[in-house]
């Protein structure tokens, strides 16, 4: 038995049908017949414990996974690798099978906040990829790492150019600007007083931060004023 049929096994036996239906409804674009119905703190464990086994690189290997919850372990699995490169050479290898918002947004390697300048020539082939998740971890990233003692207008003028349809990366787009109000209010501001993004984006950043508890209510009021008519 190869590893995978060893952590399918596992997760077909542990099977929840009522949270696989619930699970499946949450997760557009993944059918029922991918979820098996296993809840993430199993998920979590499980790649814990497969992280220590000798051919555990034949599953990192062995894509596209047949199940949501492989990739969901898979995205785990790379969350502990402690070697920068080796966890970059996993997260490129993975991106191009990510086909969820959930996976994209569980992909959280441990050893990223720790190289973030380096990431950023990675980032930027992300974002211009024109892959709906790989565009959405690129704008994640940003997120993450370069909203703090890192941050640079020049970060959200890249989350700004971005055009495209896909609502995944345009929902990205305004969690990106809504948490940058909250942390870097008045860089952020004038994005919005001067509409640089797409009316859609620029609405549900708004959104979005009014309904955050770190935007103040003045500076909800003000945001508030700011909504345009699409």
């Amino acid at each position: 038995m190869t590893v995978t049929e060893e952590i399918r096994a596992e997760l077909l036996a542990g099977a929840d049908d009522t949270f696989r239906t619930f699970n499946a409804k949450l997760i557009p674009g993944v059918t029922g017949n991918e979820v098996i119905g296993v809840k993430t703190p199993t998920l979590r464990g499980l790649a814990k414990r497969y992280a220590k086994h000798p051919a555990i690189g034949s599953f990192l290997n062995d894509l596209p996974h047949r199940y949501f919850e492989e990739k969901q372990i898979h995205a785990f699995l790379i969350a502990e690798i402690k070697d920068f490169d080796e966890c970059l050479a996993a997260v490129e290898a993975f991106l191009p099978f990510i086909d969820n918002w959930a996976t994209c947004d569980q992909l959280s390697p441990k050893v990223f906040p720790q190289h973030s300048k380096d990431l950023l020539p990675h980032i930027d082939r992300w974002i211009a990829s024109g892959q709906t998740y790989s565009v959405r971890f690129g704008v994640l990233c940003l997120m993450r790492y370069f909203l703090d003692a890192d941050f640079s207008p020049e970060y959200p003028d890249r989350v700004a150019a971005i055009r495209t349809e896909e609502y995944y990366v345009n929902m990205m787009r305004a969690w990106y600007f809504a948490t940058a109000l909250a942390k870097q209010y008045d860089a952020i501001l004038p994005y919005l007083r001067n509409q640089q993004l797409d009316p859609w984006t620029h609405n549900k950043t708004i959104q979005k931060a009014c309904e955050s508890y770190r935007v103040t209510p003045e500076q909800k009021n003000v945001l508030r004023g700011l909504r345009v008519t699409v």
